[in-house]
């Protein structure tokens, strides 16, 4: 009876923490990416508002035009600390992070933006670390249906082993007319990590195109496989899970 309260009680148990853990790591990286906007950005917004504030109460009363020695810096940070008022600066922060990015949209933005990461890019420390990060960033907050245009199923790594593709577009034009065929770019996510994988190009004939959407496909990358899109689940896969999650005493219990 013990050991099988202990089975049941390890079994519900991994089952709780797989419907709940999901909602923890979201509200953590909120908390994580609030935090992290307001530490690095928020709290020097606050600090030029309120200097600006102390700034105009003296220009009102004639005051010398001094910073933190000023007589109206003191009050200004009381009454800003005694209402709370750091949540200005975090929304300032969201507000000039908006204006960023459509500032970077723009053709003007993209193409001194370029400018900048090449310079970036050009620093000893600096080149070795950014694009790595870059590269999380934007597979994360970039729009991935500009990139990825369809979910292909390819023998990949040999002849006899399907994996699942995203196809980014047609083949360079050397090999379509070396191999003589139309061949298409497609990129391997790796597993559990589709940050990284392989692109290869393969041809058009020997690809299988999947009636999947991409956040489906990176599911069931990440998942190694256990999340499978309801319409691609073969007929009887649910009854084949319960009984291999059902243990042979648990059978043996039931028959007697």
């Amino acid at each position: 009876m013990a050991g099988s309260f202990r089975k049941d009680f390890r079994r519900f148990f991994v089952r709780g923490l797989a419907a709940v853990l999901p909602a923890i790591l979201t509200v953590a990286i909120l908390v994580w990416v609030f935090t992290l906007i307001q530490k690095y950005i928020g709290r020097h917004i606050n600090t030029a508002a309120r200097w600006v504030v102390v700034q105009f109460c003296c220009i009102l009363e004639h005051v010398s035009l001094t910073w933190r020695g000023s007589v109206y810096w003191t009050p200004v940070k009381n009454v800003w600390e005694q209402y709370h008022l750091e949540w200005i600066g975090f929304f300032l922060a969201f507000v000039a992070i908006y204006v960023i990015g459509r500032f970077v949209a723009s053709f003007i933005g993209r193409g001194l933006w370029a400018t900048v990461e090449h310079a970036i890019g050009r620093v000893p420390v600096i080149k070795r670390i950014y694009p790595s990060a870059k590269q999380v960033t934007d597979f994360l907050l970039t729009e991935r249906k500009a990139e990825y245009s369809h979910v292909v199923a390819v023998e990949y790594p040999r002849k006899g082993l399907w994996s699942l593709g995203l196809m980014t577009g047609d083949g360079m034009r050397t090999v379509n007319e070396k191999v003589g065929s139309d061949m298409l770019t497609v990129f391997i996510p790796s597993s559990p990590t589709p940050v990284t994988g392989y692109t290869i190009m393969v041809r058009r004939d020997e690809t299988i195109h999947l009636p999947l959407s991409i956040d489906e496909a990176l599911s069931f990358t990440v998942s190694a496989g256990v999340l499978v899109p309801p319409s691609q689940q073969p007929p009887g896969s649910a009854a084949r899970m319960i009984a291999v999650e059902t243990p042979p005493e648990t059978k043996n219990q039931e028959n007697e």
